[in-house]
């Protein structure tokens, strides 16, 4: 949430901030290809321990320096997260490591607990985040050391993730009679359409909401209603606790209604509420309509992660996540560049409100048209 403020205070425009959240994704994209792709062959705890120190290392790229072109590097080749969601390696080999330990009926309620748990860590770190920013200048850092040191922060995460992944079970890794022993091209054999087919969809999806990244909407908050860091923090606290939360119900609607039906179904709505947040005229009523988006906009992250699962093959787990990721990572990537551009132009910072909202309604009735006859059958 601080990272847009933080690249804003260290002297780069909005188009530049924009420039820079762009190639940092595509960077976390390319990271993520090869080790999702390699982890089921090489081994997903050496790929988890890879990304943890490539994590720490970006953080601490981006606190010691305020040059473009370093900060572009260490954006580009490092693991950094300007979206507020889950980027890099991580969270696809870790639904593999899931997968492997569960049932097929229990895949869907566990991955709803693990996104709960992932949206109460990101809403305890954008409160954290935004106290750090505005408490710490009470204790003598400038404005500036603040978000630094909010910065510096998540470069300590990043090498505590990598004594946590150290400790992880062999269970977590391909059994031997789950492999095929086929050397397949980015880790897939038979299911590489499928997996092509909604990773198109998902990258439309993940570029309609690159529009209003968590950093950006933050930044659109301070711009329209002049809101501070430490009430932002308490705004996007709710709004992850109210997603983490809906992902929760996801099960019982999948289980009555199925995957995709429930991914659509709960995704139309929050994106509809997407496009209302900027016609609010004040602050109570806007951050409401956020708040209600997010109470129902995380409804399909489990469903979704279940029904890539659920079509690939155990030993193409992680590369099916990996991929699917990596398209999401794209569409995400393309988005603030332009966002930046709309937010240079004071007119037109509500822009990127309808333009996601509108894609990612188009995303849904694509992935309806496609799926839904087919999970039915």
């Amino acid at each position: 949430m601080v990272l847009v403020f933080y690249l804003t205070g260290l002297g780069l425009s909005e188009s530049q901030t924009g420039t820079l959240l762009t190639l940092t994704l595509l960077g976390d994209t390319a990271v993520s290809l090869y080790l999702t792709t390699q982890a089921d062959r090489i081994g997903r705890r050496r790929m988890l321990l890879a990304g943890a120190l490539l994590m720490a290392g970006a953080g601490l790229a981006f606190s010691f320096t305020r040059n473009f072109l370093l900060l572009t590097i260490a954006g580009t080749l490092g693991v950094l997260s300007p979206s507020g969601n889950e980027v890099g390696p991580f969270l696809p080999i870790e639904q593999a490591a899931l997968s492997q330990s569960v049932s097929t009926a229990q895949r869907t309620s566990v991955f709803a607990w693990y996104t709960l748990a992932g949206s109460l860590a990101t809403a305890l770190g954008s409160l954290f985040g935004g106290l750090m920013a505005q408490w710490l200048p009470g204790a003598g850092l400038s404005k500036l050391g603040s978000e630094r040191a909010v910065v510096l922060f998540y470069a300590a995460i990043g090498l505590v993730l990598f004594l946590l992944f150290s400790k992880l079970s062999p269970h977590a890794e391909v059994l031997p009679q789950e492999s095929s022993g086929t050397k397949a091209r980015f880790g897939l054999t038979k299911s590489r359409g499928v997996v092509l087919q909604l990773s198109l969809l998902f990258s439309l999806d993940a570029f309609g909401g690159g529009f209003v990244i968590q950093s950006f909407a933050a930044y659109w908050f301070y711009l329209r209603f002049g809101v501070q860091p430490a009430t932002l923090g308490g705004i996007f606290l709710c709004a992850n606790v109210l997603a983490g939360i809906s992902a929760l119900l996801a099960t019982r609607l999948a289980a009555r209604f199925g995957l995709v039906r429930t991914m659509v179904f709960t995704h139309l709505p929050s994106n509809i509420l997407l496009i209302l947040v900027p016609l609010m005229p004040n602050l109570p009523l806007a951050a409401l309509m956020l708040l209600v988006r997010f109470s129902i906009s995380q409804m399909d992250v489990p469903t979704r992660q279940s029904y890539v699962m659920a079509v690939v093959a155990p030993d193409e787990r992680s590369a099916a996540a990996g991929i699917t990721g990596v398209a999401r990572t794209t569409g995400s990537a393309l988005a603030p560049l332009f966002a930046g551009m709309l937010f240079a132009t004071p007119a037109l910072i509500s822009v990127p409100f309808f333009i996601a909202g509108s894609l990612k309604i188009v995303y849904d009735l694509l992935l309806y048209r496609a799926f839904a006859k087919s999970e039915a059958s």
